[in-house]
């Protein structure tokens, strides 16, 4: 007979529980031991100009006076130290988004760490505990500088995974432009946030509009895509040609599956294991965006003429270890997150999570160690993509129906009048933001906080 979580008893929930905890114990570490190496880098945010869609140079704020900011790859076990320098108008920090660092490197004012103010510095020094694709972004007036182009990917490289015959990182973003090349320079609109945040009238891969990435036939490729977008969700479709997806948000999957149909909201990101065919040699595959009505070019893959090599052969890579968690959904849910809005506010519509307005929510506590199973319902007609800082989460239910979800994420999109239920055991402690990846939302008060104890 199946029992439902208001069926259960005191005794059943602690012993369902117990094993949940169990199975989840190795999925990733608690702890690394550092090897000792130490990354150093400077990064300087400031304004600058580039040349996004030529011949118009655009007004930007970059990192190290590119879009995107600088690809940053260390080893696993490797620590970063990297020190930002403030060239802005206006104070920023940097958001390690999907790593688990120490509480105080996560780069939230108010939450983590003062701003930076301009013409000020700040080191952040960590240890990443995971291998997998990540980015960083400021944390503060984030609807704007991230617009603005400040953003960067940190690549951990985990030296057990096999290599590729290309490794590519791919930063999928969105623009709006007025004429002649210039960012449309009013946010947080009242129309961004009575929809899905600001989305662009121009789409990039890594700064370049329909790029073109040229391979060998029988090349094996990895794709490390990565949503920076303010509110556009991305579909990915490639013409011809079949990838699987090997990680998502970061972390290994319990297998690869296809790509199909899958969403890449703001903040995910999805790695991509792809053979391109021995017969393919001087064709062009194009890749699509396919999550609006009409399908747009991204970017093109185009296969030299020359003669094709011979495909590495290997094991996709997965998890060594993935929880099975199939009586996840037994457990009562531990506290339902309702997001909806409100009129007024700063910005004349303010987004909320339990009926409050950041910084006026409770801060919801979790224990360190312990399974939890946490509902997320969205009782508005628009897109939230929830962004849950310093833990990674799977999700169970959906409409509170179980799904199958092989797979570890830190951002989930949540769909109009949808409720998503997560699964997790908290790991690192401090307190940590909880909020809505449309910036936007987010902007107008859309986040809370989640305190992770002992």
């Amino acid at each position: 007979m199946h029992l439902y979580a208001s069926e259960l008893s005191v005794v059943d929930t602690h012993e369902i529980t117990e094993i949940l905890e169990n199975e989840f114990k190795g999925a990733y570490p608690e702890t690394i031991l550092p090897t000792g190496e130490i990354r150093e880098i400077e990064l300087v945010a400031k304004p600058d100009m580039v040349a996004i869609v030529p011949p118009y140079n655009t007004s930007v704020w970059a990192y190290n006076g590119t879009i995107p900011g600088p690809v940053i790859r260390i080893k696993l076990g490797d620590t970063l130290k990297l020190t930002l320098k403030n060239e802005l108008s206006q104070p920023t920090t940097i958001h390690w988004h999907g790593v688990r660092v120490p509480n105080a490197m996560d780069g939230v004012p108010g939450v983590t760490q003062p701003p930076i103010q301009p013409g000020d510095s700040f080191t952040y020094q960590f240890t990443p505990k995971d291998a997998g694709t990540f980015w960083f972004h400021p944390h503060i007036n984030a609807a704007e500088q991230i617009e603005r182009g400040l953003h960067g990917v940190l690549v951990v490289e985990d030296p057990d995974e096999p290599s590729y015959s290309q490794d590519l990182v791919w930063v999928l973003d969105d623009w709006l432009f007025t004429n002649g090349g210039e960012i449309y320079s009013r946010f947080v609109t009242k129309h961004d946030l009575s929809h899905d945040g600001r989305w662009g009238n121009l789409l990039t891969v890594n700064g370049k509009y329909q790029p073109t990435f040229k391979v060998k036939a029988g090349e094996r490729i990895r794709i490390r895509m990565i949503n920076v977008a303010n509110g556009r969700v991305f579909m990915p479709f490639f013409e011809q040609l079949y990838p699987l997806v090997i990680a998502v948000d970061g972390m290994l999957a319990k297998a690869p599956f296809a790509l199909k149909n899958f969403s890449i909201a703001p903040g995910n990101r999805v790695d991509l294991d792809i053979i391109i065919p021995k017969v393919a040699a001087g064709k062009t595959f194009a890749v699509h965006d396919a999550f609006t009505r009409n399908n747009i070019d991204l970017a093109f893959i185009q296969v030299t003429s020359a003669e094709p090599i011979t495909t590495p052969s290997f094991n996709s890579p997965q998890a060594k270890h993935f929880p099975l968690w199939s009586n996840a959904i037994k457990i009562p849910v531990g506290h339902e997150f309702i997001l909806n809005a409100k009129r007024g506010g700063v910005h004349g519509i303010s987004w909320m999570i339990d009926n409050k307005v950041w910084p006026e929510g409770k801060v919801y506590e979790l224990q360190s160690g312990e399974f939890t199973r946490l509902r997320i319902s969205n009782k508005s007609s628009r897109l939230h993509p929830m962004h849950l800082h310093g833990q990674f989460f799977k999700v169970i239910a959906k409409n509170g129906m179980k799904v199958e979800a092989d797979f570890w994420q830190d951002t989930v999109l949540i769909g109009p009048k949808e409720s998503i239920d997560i699964g997790l055991v908290p790991m690192d402690k401090g307190v940590w933001a909880h909020h809505c990846h449309i910036l936007e939302h987010a902007e107008s008060g859309m986040m809370s906080t989640i305190i992770v104890k002992e």
